[in-house]
């Protein structure tokens, strides 16, 4: 069981930004941040392996930063430059399998556990 909980969302203007934390019970092998908007699919926005690779959705390349601080346990997404297509239901996703040929994904179906969401709202 892996337990995640996600800090730091809020409202910002267009061109703002804001760093999303997710705090877990423990270090998962594969982590990822998705994102829900009223009436669309969840997608995936970012995710990162154990050993630091990461993978990116392009609409936000150049413009999210993914990150986990080992000594606690803790995942973040720098998101920068943010736009009002960006507002959404952000939730931190993880799965402790060590696949490394599976991880850094995007696929929902991949990840196990789940946080409970933080509301990023953009504004123009």
């Amino acid at each position: 069981q892996v337990q995640l909980v996600e800090s730091g969302g809020g409202s910002v203007q267009s061109g703002g930004s804001l760093r999303l934390s997710c705090a877990a019970s423990s270090s998962p092998y594969c982590m990822g941040w998705f994102r829900q908007a009223p009436g669309k699919e969840r997608e995936g926005v970012a995710s990162i392996r154990s050993d630091g690779h990461t993978t990116y959705a392009d609409s936000v390349k150049d413009r999210f930063t993914i990150s986990y601080d080992n000594a606690n346990n803790t995942l973040y997404l720098q998101m920068n430059s943010l736009k009002p297509e960006d507002t959404a239901m952000y939730y931190c996703a993880a799965d402790p399998r060590p696949a490394r040929y599976a991880c850094p994904t995007l696929y929902l179906s991949w990840y196990n556990y789940w946080g409970q969401g933080t509301q990023v709202t953009v504004s123009l």
